[in-house]
Formats: structure tokens, C-alpha cells, sequence
């Protein structure tokens, strides 16, 4: 069997397509690239925004217009709050809800359809999807705060994460086939282990995975400020966890975080940030800025802008707020117009390009450890590499052979385009 395998919205969603892909591919299924040359689609949709939610009714369209015959199921966010809206789109063949999604390989597909496996697939380890050079890996599902813009609560229900054996041996499956680091994903990350037995947390989590695999890299996709422990924090002194923390702001005023909900202050949040950066020499922070929540007042965005400016994040996710049914903040009063939400987006945006630049320019001079994603070969001979960063800036640099998947020791010489631009001192 040919399947297509896609995903939108968050890395839980990937790290979920991710794991998907892996158990078809164990049950000797074949992924292809195109939905043009598959039998089956499974596509992860995301529901956060309505911009989200559009795209995943777009990708099913896209797909269903590439091959009339392709059987598309849906799962995620968005066709778990919308099954009879899912499942009219054409070519929609099943709708699966979250709480099933995991079982989709083994039971959902194979009880459905009458077609054996194809032997020619190899039965092995699959990093990712595609064979990407980094795994996501959900470590935990749910979110236990409710914030009143968000539908990712009802959608993924109560909070619930995997044991750290399970971890473990996902982690040591990636190590064999290959990725040289993994992205640890969740709808609320620090809140790992509240809902096991006995005394675990994230920090736990990480202590056992550094002890006792190989793993090169470690990544953590998003950190709810409030969950950063002191705990937490010690594990950075392992180079292997890297220097970039997500850090979800939403709006530096603090009217606007009181209507969200959300359980900070911008006092403690530039508190947190002075003393990450005070523990880790480089660390990145980046984060997540809505504008044009309800209510929201040009002072109060103001206010925000200023704050946003005044922290000096390396990158953002900036989005304007979007009116999701069923949640608090749908029903406040005080929407903001269309236009204004627009306005206001260009402007956090500008401010956040010069606090990148910023950023990037105080690392120029100074060696980075670069994970190389792409490498392509030029007419010269030489190769023309793209990676990321520990700190999860982009990096582009030549060599005379294929580093693909490698790490290397490169020395950060200017900006260019939206990263920068170095010098490859050695790999391994």
C-alpha cells in the first residue's frame, strides 16, 4: 500500500505523522512524496486559528483534485471538533478522532482495508516521514491551564504523557536510524510527568534520556513560561540540549494576558528571560505574539510592542487573533477590526526582524555547532550546505564533500538572507 502522509500546525502534529509513518512503515507499507502517486492519504489537521483550519481543508482539496481516487483520512485538531464537516470534503474517506489517531496503522487502516503489505519495503527504523535529519517525538498530550483563546484543550482533551521508558526507546530508535537530533513536542511540555506516578517531571525526563542514550542532540519545541524550573534549567550545562528555548508570550501587556487568562505577568516573564540568559552564554528565545485579542486598545498594544521590543527576541510566530467557537474569548466584546489586527501584525513584525538581526549579529565571530539539512552540489565541485544551529539559526556554508545529516564546527562570518553565513571548521 502507497500512502501519502501530511501535517499541519504544530510539532506534536509532526511528531505524531512522524510516529505514524514509522508504524506503516514497519508493517511494510510504502510512503511516497506526492499525494499524485499514493492510495491512501492520512493528513493530520490543526485547528488553532482559522487560517489553520482553511489550510487543512485546502491540502484535502489539493489532493483529492491531484488524484480523484486517492482515499484521504483525516485526523488532528480540527476534523476531531469538525467530523461531519470533515468528513463531506470530497475524497474524505474516514474521519479519526485524536484519541484513536495512534491506533490508525495497526487497527483503524489495517481492519479496513483488504490489501497486503508490500514485502519490497524495508522493516526498519524510520526517523522521520521523509528520512529528515531531526525526529519529533510527542512526549505528552493535553494542557491543564485554559487560557480562553485556545481550542487545543478541548480538541486533545486532559493532560497525559508517555512513560520514560516509552520515551526512551523512542528515542533510541531514532539514535539507529540515523537523526542526529530529536525535538521533544507536547501541547504542554513542562507539564510532563504531573499525571504519572511518583515523582517525574521534564527535568527527570531529560536526566534519563542523557544518561542512558546516545542521542546527540535534544531539542525542546515549546516551554509555557511558568513550567521553566530551576531543575530544568541545571540540565543546560549538557551541550547536547540546545541553546534555543520557545517561550509563548501571547502580548507583553498586562491587561490583555489577565483576558487570556494566561497565568504571568510581563514583570516575571523579563525576569525569567534575564535569568535563562544569565545561565546559558548564546541561548535564543523565541516566542509566540498575538495581536488584536478582544479588547485590546492601541495603549494596550502599545504597551505590548514596547515590551516585545524591550526583550529583544531572536524570532516569533506573529498572528493575529482569530475567533474560535466554543472558547471564552470568542464571546468577549471589544473585537478589533480586521484591518487594525493587520496593521498591528507589521508592526511586531518589524520590531522582531531588528531584534533578530540583533541577535544575529552578536554571534558572528564565534563557532556554532550546525546540523546540516540539505547539501547540494555545485558546478564547482563544491557542495552548498543549509542547516540549523544549536540555537536553531539558520546557517549556509560550502564544502568540498556531502555533510549531509552531519554536525559541524562553523564559524559565523555575516548575515545573510534570514541567517547567517560561515566557515566550516570540522565535522563529525
Amino acid at each position: 500500500m502507497r500512502l501519502y502522509l501530511d501535517s499541519v500546525g504544530c510539532r506534536l502534529n509532526q511528531a505524531e505523522i512522524e510516529e505514524l509513518g514509522r508504524q506503516f512503515r514497519m508493517a511494510g507499507h510504502a510512503l511516497v512524496g506526492e499525494p499524485s502517486k499514493a492510495e491512501i492519504m492520512v493528513l493530520n489537521t490543526c485547528a488553532v486559528t482559522t487560517k489553520a483550519a482553511a489550510d487543512s481543508r485546502w491540502r484535502v482539496r489539493h489532493a483529492h483534485r491531484s488524484n480523484p481516487s486517492l482515499r484521504i483520512v483525516l485526523t488532528g485538531c480540527w476534523g476531531t471538533l469538525e467530523v461531519n464537516q470533515a468528513a463531506a470534503l470530497p475524497g474524505v474517506w474516514r474521519v479519526i478522532p485524536n484519541p484513536d489517531k495512534m491506533r490508525l496503522a495497526q487497527d483503524v487502516l489495517a481492519a479496513s482495508l483488504d490489501l497486503p503489505p508490500s514485502p519490497a519495503e524495508a522493516q526498519h527504523p524510520l526517523a522521520g516521514v521523509r528520512g529528515r535529519t531531526r525526529a519529533h517525538i510527542g512526549i505528552q498530550e493535553g494542557c491543564d491551564q485554559h487560557c480562553t483563546f485556545c481550542l487545543t484543550r478541548v480538541a486533545r482533551g486532559p493532560l497525559r504523557s508517555e512513560p520514560v521508558e516509552h520515551v526512551i526507546e523512542r528515542v533510541q530508535r531514532v539514535v539507529e536510524a540515523g537523526a542526529r537530533e530529536a525535538v521533544f513536542t507536547g501541547v504542554q511540555l513542562g507539564a510532563y510527568g504531573r499525571d504519572l506516578p511518583g515523582s517525574v517531571d521534564l527535568a527527570t525526563l531529560l536526566k534519563e534520556v542523557l544518561e542512558r542514550t546516545e542521542l546527540p542532540r535534544l531539542r525542546l519545541s515549546s516551554l509555557e513560561p511558568w513550567d521553566v524550573t530551576g531543575d530544568l534549567l541545571a540540565l543546560w550545562r549538557d551541550t547536547r540540549i540546545c541553546r534555543h528555548l520557545h517561550l509563548p508570550l501571547q502580548s507583553g501587556s498586562a491587561a490583555t494576558l489577565r483576558r487570556m487568562a494566561r497565568p504571568i505577568d510581563p514583570q516575571h516573564f523579563q525576569a525569567l528571560v534575564s535569568r535563562l540568559r544569565a545561565a546559558i552564554p548564546g541561548l535564543a528565545i523565541t516566542t509566540d505574539l498575538m495581536v488584536g485579542f478582544p479588547g485590546e486598545s492601541e495603549a494596550e498594544f502599545q504597551e505590548s510592542l514596547e515590551f516585545v521590543e524591550e526583550i529583544g527576541f531572536t524570532g516569533a510566530h506573529v498572528f493575529t487573533f482569530s475567533a474560535r467557537p466554543g472558547t471564552a474569548a470568542a464571546r468577549l466584546p471589544g473585537h478589533v477590526p480586521g484591518s487594525v489586527m493587520k496593521e498591528r501584525s507589521q508592526r511586531v513584525r518589524q520590531v522582531i526582524a531588528r531584534s533578530s538581526r540583533a541577535y544575529c549579529n552578536t554571534i558572528i565571530g564565534s563557532t556554532l555547532a550546525v546540523l546540516w539539512e540539505s547539501a547540494v552540489p555545485r558546478e564547482d565541485g563544491e557542495w552548498e550546505h543549509i542547516g540549523h544551529a544549536d540555537n536553531y539559526l539558520w546557517v549556509g556554508a560550502s564544502a568540498r564533500q556531502n555533510l549531509r545529516n552531519q554536525v559541524s564546527a562553523v564559524r559565523a562570518e555575516y548575515l545573510a538572507g534570514r541567517g547567517l553565513r560561515g566557515c566550516i571548521l570540522s565535522s563529525g
